[in-house]
């Protein structure tokens, strides 16, 4: 058993279809990774536990990001088991439209993250630049996350935070689910810890009831909402007001929103987890099926 292996397997977390060995080109798998086998460039995003840069494997020129953890400000916020499991589940799937996370290691201060480099930086980025986006982009990201979630929920594997900051954006554009930092495997698909952002949080999560998958959804017709508008649906002045828009569903549209995104959003935001429209509708949906223009990059076509 390899040592990265040995690290998680002290995890509860163990997502079923284990896609063993996740290799990096040019780099022999029998072989521990330091830091010396990388050059590091700039440096791409800062974070609370330390930055993740650009950086290019000597032997073979294969681009990756590297996240560099500080070991110490992980134990210092209790995170060791969040990261583990972040570990364990991200590095078992294998999707065009989430990151990877090929291999990591670790020297005596430090955890080193090895990630897809996603060239186009994070979408939260480019909706803070144009405000908002177009159907086209938006059906295509729904699109294209539906897919993805499918593929997490059939590996038991919860994502619990979709967002514009957790989703970063490939060569072509195409969204990559990143940060599983909040994910969860979980035989049952059942939960009922409070986590992610308040914005995007469902009704059961806040009243603390015990949540499903179905969480997914609820993040994914806010997103859709966010994307549309610009800001979120139930964004308020206060914490406690935008919890109780949350709760009594209150959304509420501006006149020229395009009336199949309103259908769609109508359907995944619903206070019941059963009724909310299931992933597979979203792809068969009229408006995803009439503006989306996703592409599946050359790669995606083995792996699916």
């Amino acid at each position: 058993m390899s040592h990265s292996q040995a690290m998680v397997k002290s995890d509860s977390a163990q997502p079923t279809a284990a896609a063993e060995g996740q290799t990096l080109p040019g780099v022999p798998t029998t072989r521990q990774l330091t830091i010396d086998d990388f050059e590091i460039g700039r440096p791409l995003g800062k974070g609370k536990f330390g930055n993740v840069y650009l950086a290019r494997l000597k032997e073979s020129h294969f681009i990756v990001a590297l996240k560099v953890l500080f070991k110490s400000q992980i134990e210092k916020e209790g995170m060791e088991h969040q990261l583990r499991r972040e570990i364990e589940i991200q590095s078992h799937l294998q999707h065009p439209n989430i990151l990877r996370l090929y291999n990591y290691f670790h020297d005596a201060r430090r955890v080193y993250l090895i990630l897809e480099y996603a060239p186009r930086g994070e979408l939260y980025r480019e909706l803070q630049k144009s405000q908002t986006l177009d159907e086209q982009r938006t059906a295509t990201i729904m699109e294209e996350l539906a897919d993805a979630l499918t593929y997490c929920h059939e590996n038991k594997v919860i994502h619990r935070d979709i967002k514009p900051e957790n989703l970063l954006l490939g060569f072509r554009g195409e969204v990559k689910i990143a940060d599983f930092g909040w994910s969860v495997h979980t035989p049952s698909l059942r939960r009922n810890t409070m986590c992610g952002t308040l914005d995007y949080l469902p009704p059961e999560m806040i009243e603390g009831r015990t949540y499903n998958e179905k969480v997914d959804l609820w993040c994914i017709g806010v997103l859709c909402y966010e994307l549309l508008v610009g800001s979120p649906p139930f964004e308020s002045t206060s914490h406690s007001e935008t919890c109780r828009r949350i709760l009594k569903v209150d959304v509420r549209f501006p006149p020229s929103f395009p009336l199949g995104a309103q259908n769609l959003i109508s359907k995944l935001l619903r206070y019941q987890p059963l009724e909310r429209l299931p992933l597979a509708q979203i792809l068969q949906h009229p408006w995803v099926q009439a503006h989306s223009r996703r592409v599946l990059p050359p790669s995606a076509h083995m792996a699916s």
